[in-house]
C-alpha cells in the first residue's frame, strides 16, 4: 500500500507550516522593538529568561535542526553551543554581543532554514543526534512541526516578558486576539481575575 503524500499535497502542507514558522519568528523578534539595551537583555524572571536571549536561542536551535539534522551545515559556528560554553550560553547575550549581531544571526538562521525547507520534501529523512536514540530518525515534516511549536512557545515567553517591561501586550494595536479593552478596563479585568482566584482558594477578597 502506497502511503506517500502526493506532491501537490506536500507542497500545501509545507507552505502552511512555513507560513506559521515565519509568523512566529516575526512575533518573537518584534518583541524587541522600541526597547533599550538594558530591557532587551535583563532577566525578568528567576530563571534568567530575557528577550534578546530568546531570539539568540531560537536562531541557534533552528540552524541546527534545519542544518546538521539534514546534512546541510550552514558553515557558521557559534561558541555558545560548544561543549565548553557557559551554562545556557545560548539563552542570554554578553556585553560583546550586540543586538544587531544577534538579529543578523537570526536572519541568517531563518534564511538557511527556509532554504532547507524549500529544497527538501516533507518526507526527507534526517537524524537528530541529541534526541534519544529510539526517536532520532525524523522527517522534515516532524522537524517543521517541532520548530513551529518551539518558536511559538518562546514567542509566548517573549510576550509575557515584554508586558513585564512596559505593559505592551499582543502584536500591537489592532491585534484581533486582544479585544478592545481600554487600559482602565484591563485593570478592572485583572482585579476580577484576582478576586475570583482568592474566592476559589478560600482567601479573603
Amino acid at each position: 500500500m502506497d502511503t506517500s503524500i502526493p506532491d501537490d499535497h506536500q507542497d500545501q502542507q509545507k507552505a502552511t507550516l512555513l507560513l506559521y514558522l515565519r509568523r512566529r519568528r516575526s512575533d518573537l523578534v518584534g518583541k524587541l522593538e522600541g526597547l533599550g539595551e538594558y530591557d532587551i537583555r535583563r532577566p525578568l524572571v528567576p530563571s534568567g529568561t530575557n528577550l534578546l536571549g530568546l531570539v539568540k536561542h531560537v536562531a541557534s536551535v533552528q540552524l541546527e535542526y534545519f542544518g546538521e539534522v539534514f546534512g546541510r551545515p550552514s558553515g557558521r559556528s557559534f561558541l555558545w553551543m560548544s561543549d565548553d560554553a557557559e551554562p545556557e550560553a545560548d539563552m542570554w547575550a554578553t556585553p560583546g554581543e550586540s543586538r544587531e549581531a544577534i538579529l543578523a544571526f537570526h536572519a541568517f538562521s531563518a534564511a538557511h532554514s527556509d532554504a532547507t525547507i524549500e529544497a527538501l520534501p516533507l518526507d526527507a529523512r534526517g537524524t537528530v543526534p541529541w534526541w534519544p536514540e529510539e526517536r532520532r530518525d525524523v522527517t522534515l515534516q516532524q522537524v517543521l512541526v517541532h520548530m513551529v511549536s518551539e518558536t511559538a512557545q518562546h514567542a509566548g515567553h517573549a510576550d509575557i516578558l515584554r508586558e513585564l517591561v512596559d505593559g505592551s501586550i499582543g502584536q500591537g494595536p489592532g491585534d484581533p486576539n486582544l479585544g478592545n479593552l481600554a487600559a482602565e478596563e484591563r485593570s478592572a479585568h485583572a482585579a476580577r481575575v484576582e478576586a475570583s482566584a482568592r474566592t476559589a482558594a478560600g482567601m479573603p477578597a
